[in-house]
């Protein structure tokens, strides 16, 4: 693993204190706003921790879903600005998922219930199949699952990225992965990976934002053939590495 990634010890006394006064100061985000966290607990559970994580590193509890600029008014404290003026009255939901208003969360619930019925696999994709598949930009679960599937069989070829930080990739990462780009260390660690500039990528986080974020900068960067993994590990049914 790279040394220019920031390790931090979830484990340790000074972590689980902060992470329990991370999680009482949700609940009051949540009561003060008559918000809802999201349904999904895994979801809550991954920004509570980079919540955790930024206000040890940072003192502040910047929102773990983007990048650390250094330039107060840019950077977002939780709960943002945007959060609370446009995101969740405009779309139900904060960009990093775990705040929501209560008529979203019970839709998300729904909507997860009737996602678990559709995606039922029937069979394995073609060669033809998987190639149309990665010249999309956004790629949900069960498609970079079968994608991964048909990697193994030898029938194409691509990169899974992780780009959330190593504590969350110790914690749990999808099998396949090939390498972790943290996002707080990303250029640096990007240069490492050496990553060619014409080979499929897939990039995945927590819940799509970050891995969306680093997405458009590989894009910008010349790599053309980026593909996101849109909801994040979250979403992900196949075998997660612990």
């Amino acid at each position: 693993m790279s040394s220019t990634i920031n390790k931090i010890d979830i484990e340790s006394e000074a972590f689980q204190t902060e992470l329990e006064r991370t999680i009482r100061f949700t609940d009051k985000v949540v009561k003060q706003f008559n918000w809802a966290y999201n349904p999904d607990v895994e979801i809550n559970e991954g920004i509570q921790l980079g919540l955790t994580r930024n206000k040890l590193m940072h003192s502040k509890r910047y929102c773990p879903c983007f990048f650390i600029t250094g330039n107060k008014e840019e950077d977002r404290i939780c709960p943002c600005p945007p959060a609370i003026e446009k995101e969740i009255p405009e779309d139900g939901v904060c960009h990093c998922q775990i705040f929501c208003t209560p008529e979203y969360a019970a839709r998300h619930a729904k909507e997860e219930e009737i996602e678990e019925v559709v995606h039922q696999h029937s069979r394995g994709l073609t060669k033809e199949e998987c190639e149309i598949l990665l010249n999309k930009e956004q790629l949900d679960g069960d498609e970079v699952n079968a994608l991964i599937e048909a990697r193994d069989l030898n029938m194409i070829n691509f990169k899974l990225v992780d780009v959330r930080e190593d504590m969350e990739w110790r914690m749990g990462h999808i099998k396949g992965a090939d390498t972790l780009i943290p996002t707080s260390s990303f250029f640096d660690t990007l240069t490492e990976s050496k990553l060619g500039k014409d080979e499929n990528i897939i990039v995945y986080c927590h819940v799509g934002s970050r891995s969306a974020h680093c997405q458009r900068i590989l894009n910008d960067m010349g790599h053309a053939k980026v593909s996101n993994l849109t909801y994040g590990i979250v979403s992900y049914g196949g075998e997660i590495v612990r």
